[in-house]
């Protein structure tokens, strides 16, 4: 009965991070998957190709993922057969994430619609062909998933969370104080105590 999670990091991170996470998901082969591209028709190749390996050697198949990596998992892995999926600052809802972006940003959708690509202040490059595609591809996502969220997150929204968990199979966990990228000592030690019950 082998047992195999896939690792879907966020944006900036790596593969690698997999590595962090073995001591608390025992009996587990742990695989990360590399990608450097943040566009779902081009991640979904390579995440698709992850599953399908680990697959052929392992019966029962987990997902965890960071951040923007959790869209990018419901996106190629919604009709596939995964038991548990563990989402750490997930982005649930890209389509409010982008409209909060360019809000922030105060882009109009017409001007995305002109211009096609827009950068931010904050580093991020508005896209009118990703806003386009994430409203021609909606998520149905049926997997039992446990969520992670830091209630000082400045991406992700309370609100947005809140209405994925009401209207899915989902459990949420939230960290006094945490912030959307966990990295402080104690951020990280309550990130490990809640996968360890969470897997």
């Amino acid at each position: 009965m082998k047992k195999a999670i896939l690792y879907i990091h966020g944006k900036g991170g790596s593969y690698l991070e997999a590595e962090n996470y073995k001591k608390n998901c025992p009996g587990f082969d742990i695989i990360g998957i590399d990608y450097n591209d943040y566009f779902p028709w081009i991640v979904q190749n390579q995440i698709k190709a992850a599953y399908d390996e680990a697959c052929k050697g392992h019966e029962h198949i987990y997902i965890i993922a960071n951040s923007v990596g959790a869209y990018l998992a419901m996106h190629t892995l919604q009709n596939c057969k995964i038991e548990k999926a563990l989402f750490i600052s997930p982005v649930l809802d890209m389509e409010r994430l982008i409209l909060d972006m360019m809000q922030w940003a105060n882009v109009t959708e017409q001007e995305l619609y002109e211009k096609g690509k827009i950068p931010t202040d904050f580093g991020e490059t508005l896209s009118w062909e990703y806003l386009n595609y994430v409203r021609k591809n909606p998520i149905e996502w049926s997997i039992p998933t446990k969520i992670l969220y830091a209630e000082k997150d400045n991406l992700i929204s309370h609100k947005t969370v809140d209405a994925f968990v009401e209207s899915h199979n989902a459990t949420l966990t939230v960290m006094k104080n945490g912030e959307h990228w966990f990295h402080t000592e104690e951020q990280i030690a309550f990130l490990n105590e809640w996968m360890k019950k969470a897997i």
